[in-house]
């Protein structure tokens, strides 16, 4: 059994090595940036499969027209390149056979320093994590971008017999449906989910009884994205709109989390 003091000590020790994490952490994010002239506009984006998504990367310059520029997009784990321009034109002789013919680089947005790739037919092997890198006659840098993929697509929305059915045809991974009304109270639904060859999920939910000319939430979610729905019953008709959102969880909010836990865990053990 630990003594008062001890636990003290062990205590402090613990917050001494969480804090001196934390000023680590800051000092190398910090330093990192400053070397970095390389940005994206969003380092976690959630590519919907069988669409075309854009990767941005961005060289920081106040000049609109820069020379020697070269862009080189890698992915981890990948032998080859995912894409690489230089001199000009696009350097394909190393390219990896996984994106021949589904990326492309926009020449007249290079020489502005803009390196952003468009990834075409996104499949879900292309998760993972990209490097970005730029060089050019007024500096570079590098950044990563840790692309997630995922099957989305907004409810369609009828009405019959009292009855209000929504229907999502390619969701993945599996997804959860929630109704609500224009309160936020939750209502009970009916939900089916249905999965094809390919893995991907038809959702068809159902509230029942409905009231005309009210309106209704239903939100549609997986660990990646999030569909809300909102749906106004007119008469025989139904009136919706649909927005997404993207779930942008850091990883390194989840590595605190167990580093603190642990701490915890090992105070414990030593009372």
């Amino acid at each position: 059994m630990a003594t008062l003091g001890q636990i003290i000590f062990y205590s402090m020790i613990t917050l001494i090595v969480l804090f001196s994490a934390l000023i680590i952490l800051i000092l190398a994010l910090t330093f990192s940036n400053s070397l970095s002239e390389v940005t994206s506009s969003n380092t976690m984006p959630v590519a919907n499969i069988g669409k075309d998504e854009l990767l941005n990367c961005n060289l920081r310059t106040e000049q609109t027209r820069i020379s020697d520029v070269s862009v080189t997009w890698e992915k981890a784990g990948l032998k080859g390149l995912v894409y690489k321009y230089k001199n000009g034109a696009p350097d394909l002789k190393d390219q990896n056979s996984q994106f021949n013919g589904r990326t492309q680089l926009f020449p007249a947005a290079v020489v502005a320093g803009n390196g952003s790739l468009l990834l075409r037919d996104v499949r879900s092997s292309d998760a993972g994590e990209y490097t970005c890198s730029i060089s050019s006659s007024v500096g570079g840098g590098r950044v990563n971008i840790n692309l997630r993929t995922a099957a989305f697509s907004a409810p369609t929305f009828k009405f019959s017999s009292g009855a209000l059915t929504a229907e999502a045809s390619r969701w993945l991974p599996k997804p959860n449906v929630t109704w609500s009304d224009h309160v936020g109270n939750i209502l009970k639904g009916n939900t089916r989910l249905t999965q094809n060859s390919a893995g991907i999920f038809n959702v068809v939910s159902t509230l029942q009884p409905v009231n005309v000319s009210d309106t209704y939430t239903c939100r549609i979610e997986n660990n990646l994205v999030i569909a809300i729905s909102r749906a106004t019953v007119t008469g025989s008709d139904v009136s919706g709109t649909t927005y997404f959102t993207y779930n942008t969880a850091s990883t390194l909010l989840a590595s605190a989390y167990l580093s603190i836990i642990t701490c915890v865990l090992c105070i414990y053990y030593l009372t």
